[in-house]
């Protein structure tokens, strides 16, 4: 296995405990900040996914790892979305919870 998959599986762990999480608030409380949390969660999966399918080789005409490639794109997207949309998520939960 190639360097880029290992570092790929082992970011798989604590990405799927973080999306695993947010799904089950989302499933107690429907609410705006739940659903944040869980797209942001989710975009971090992919992310983790993309690196997965790029070690492994997988779906070559994405051209993973190329700049300017349908793989650098959807990288790039769900990087920026997860880092963005999970800590408005946790700030809005957690005001909600201070103020509950």
């Amino acid at each position: 296995m190639n360097p880029t998959a290992m570092k790929a599986v082992v970011a798989l762990l604590p990405v799927s405990i973080l999306f695993s999480g947010a799904l089950l608030t989302f499933a107690r409380r429907i609410a705006p900040f739940s659903l944040l949390l869980l797209l942001g969660a989710g975009c971090l999966l992919m992310v983790a996914l993309a690196h997965l399918c790029e070690g492994l080789h997988w779906f070559p005409w994405m051209q993973w790892g190329m700049e300017h490639s349908a793989g650098h794109y959807l990288d790039l997207t769900s990087a920026v979305l997860g880092l963005t949309l999970f800590p408005v998520g946790y700030l809005l939960h957690a005001i909600a919870e201070r103020h509950a």
